[in-house]
């Protein structure tokens, strides 16, 4: 684990995350980050996000053709996605409401070490277009 050093931009980064659960990508956290400090490259906000997420701060969230996405760790909460097919909206859905996977159905002796659970789909926004399109 690397330490990051606080500085004033990657204070305003962290800050910038802790207050969206949006999931954001960098190009809107660059913007809002340059709200409180308008001389911050996109390159410095890349840079920081790279360190927080080898720090275990963020999780990235990637789909093919598009953004990555960030997820701040809020005070240690552990949560997988519900992702929409249609808009692209993450949601988080609480670990504890997943039903564990017995070890016996992993390969003999392996050590998980992370566990990320994506579930794929319609938000109700979308699956009602969908249906008023049919």
């Amino acid at each position: 684990m690397t330490m990051v050093r606080q500085t004033r931009q990657r204070q305003a980064v962290i800050e910038v995350l802790r207050a969206s659960r949006a999931h954001p990508d960098a190009a809107w956290i660059h913007g809002q980050v340059r709200q409180s400090l308008p001389s911050v490259s996109l390159g410095t906000v890349y840079r920081t996000l790279d360190a927080l997420v080898r720090d275990g701060v963020l999780l990235t969230i990637e789909r093919a053709g598009q953004a990555t996405r960030y997820d701040y760790k809020h005070g240690g909460e552990y949560h997988h996605h519900a992702v929409c097919r249609g808009c692209g909206a993450i949601f988080d859905v609480d670990a504890a409401a997943i039903p564990s996977i017995p070890a016996a159905a992993l390969p003999a002796g392996f050590a998980v070490t992370e566990v990320r659970l994506e579930f794929m789909g319609m938000c109700t926004a979308c699956a009602a277009k969908a249906a008023s399109d049919n």
